[in-house]
């Protein structure tokens, strides 16, 4: 895929942030768009912006990508629309903080439904859409999070590792089989977005604080940065995009160490993590 005009571009997750900047830089290519989130507020107002912006034409739904018979109508509504899909980005996503053995059934089972099931869902009713296509283009949104781990993000680890490995099991069946779908796993780091102030957490964490932590110290990159790093990605049919010069650093820095990686981190964050809730 050389060019973004005219393509039916698919994004989950569009209401803010990553997925709204993504919507916007598509939008100024020429794409015609399908935006889905469960923010209906935040979405129309990406689709208002997107207009705006030049998209030949935007396609909106409330659609929670953790509902399998909801995605599932959802991906049919999208094709009878357009006609085709040419790119899918699974960007939908939320955070879940604290010590696993804090964190409740209910809090896994959502992060789970939406980071994980959400890309498995939109990977399955849209692929064979792609591959009709002849030329498509699958975007899964890892994490940072999904190269190494760390303390108190247990959940949110095990989601993002889990869409890294689903993802490039996929790009190796596209390539095996030799289909017209470039496939691409995503690895932010530290972004500008809600997604902390939105985190659920365990009772032993502090949310104020967590969020805080994020946005001061840890969010460098703006959303618009952001998505013209993926959607660079995408035109160069890259197999992972790292998006951050904390993203690259870290995963430099876990390569170099393996396994002790895990005995650094623990050590500097717990200087630096928030105190827990008494």
């Amino acid at each position: 895929m050389k060019t973004l005009n005219d393509k039916v571009v698919v994004i989950t997750g569009a209401g803010s942030g990553i997925g709204r900047a993504l919507a916007l830089d598509c939008a100024r290519r020429g794409s015609r768009l399908a935006l889905s989130d469960v923010d209906e507020a935040g979405l129309a107002e990406t689709a208002a912006l997107a207009r705006d912006a030049g998209a030949r034409e935007v396609h909106t739904a409330a659609l929670d990508v953790a509902d399998r018979a909801a995605f599932t109508a959802y991906a049919a509504a999208v094709v009878a629309h357009f006609g085709r899909v040419n790119v899918v980005v699974n960007n939908a996503g939320v955070a879940l903080a604290g010590d696993f053995v804090d964190l409740a059934y209910e809090d896994l089972d959502w992060i789970v439904g939406i980071n994980f099931w959400g890309v498995v869902h939109g990977t399955k009713e849209f692929l064979p859409h792609l591959i009709a296509s002849g030329d498509g283009h699958l975007v899964n949104l890892s994490s940072l999070f999904g190269l190494l781990a760390m303390p108190g993000q247990s959940a949110y680890n095990a989601t993002k590792f889990a869409v890294r490995g689903f993802t490039e099991a996929v790009r190796e069946e596209m390539l095996i089989a030799g289909h017209p779908v470039g496939v691409t796993a995503v690895h932010p780091g530290g972004i500008k977005t809600a997604i902390a102030r939105s985190a659920r957490v365990s009772d032993k964490e502090d949310q104020a604080a967590t969020a805080k932590l994020f946005d001061e110290k840890l969010a460098k990159m703006t959303p618009e940065r952001a998505a013209e790093i993926i959607v660079r990605g995408i035109l160069r049919d890259q197999a992972r995009v790292l998006v951050g010069m904390d993203a690259h650093a870290l995963h430099h820095f876990q390569k170099l160490t393996g396994s002790r990686y895990q005995d650094i981190v623990a050590k500097v964050s717990a200087k630096v993590m928030p105190a827990k809730v008494v």
